[in-house]
C-alpha cells in the first residue's frame, strides 16, 4: 500500500476505520488521503436555506461548503490519527458519493480504499445495491470496509457521531 484513500463521515465507524487506515498506513509508511463527500442534495439544501436568510451578505457555493467540510474532517483526522505517525491530507468534493469516492481514489492515485459501510439482510442486498458495495464492485484494487449493523437508524447514528465543531 502507497497511497490509501479514506472516506469519512462525522460518525464512530468512520472514527474507527479511519483510525485503522491510520495505524496501517503508518506500519507501512504510506500515505492517507482522507475524503468527505457532500450529497448534491444536502449541498443545495443548505445553500437553498441560506438563502431563504434574505442577506445578500450570505454567498454559499462549492467553494464555500467545500472549504467548510475539508476545515470539520480536518478536525476529525486529527483526532481519530492522534498519536499515529502517519502523513494524511484531507480533500472534500461535492456530488454523488460514488462517483466522488472513485474519481477522487483515481485523481490521488490510490491503491487502496477504507470505507465504512452497514450490515444488510440478503433481501436488503436484492433490493438496493448501497454506494459501498457499488464502490466495492468498481475500485480495482483492495477495499476494507468497516460494517455497522443494519437496523442502526440514523437518529442512533446521529446520537453515536462525534460533533465535528
Amino acid at each position: 500500500m502507497n497511497r490509501a484513500l479514506v472516506v469519512v463521515t462525522p460518525n464512530e465507524r468512520s472514527n474507527r476505520i479511519l483510525r485503522e487506515a491510520g495505524e496501517l498506513a503508518a506500519g507501512s509508511g504510506a500515505e492517507l488521503v482522507v475524503l468527505t463527500v457532500i450529497p448534491n442534495d444536502e449541498f443545495e439544501e443548505t445553500r437553498s436555506a441560506l438563502a431563504n436568510v434574505g442577506s445578500s451578505d450570505v454567498v454559499y457555493g462549492v467553494d464555500q461548503a467545500t472549504e467548510s467540510a475539508r476545515r470539520k474532517a480536518k478536525r476529525f483526522a486529527r483526532d481519530a490519527l492522534d498519536g499515529i505517525d502517519v502523513d494524511y491530507r484531507v480533500v472534500a468534493d461535492i456530488g454523488p458519493e460514488v462517483e466522488s469516492v472513485l474519481e477522487t481514489a483515481q485523481w490521488e492515485a490510490c491503491d487502496h480504499l477504507f470505507i465504512s459501510g452497514r450490515r444488510r439482510s440478503p433481501t436488503g442486498k436484492l433490493i438496493s445495491r448501497d454506494a459501498t458495495q457499488s464502490i466495492m464492485l468498481k475500485f480495482d484494487g483492495p477495499v476494507t470496509v468497516l460494517l455497522g449493523e443494519e437496523d442502526e437508524t440514523e437518529s442512533e447514528s446521529k446520537q453515536k457521531t462525534k460533533p465535528l465543531a
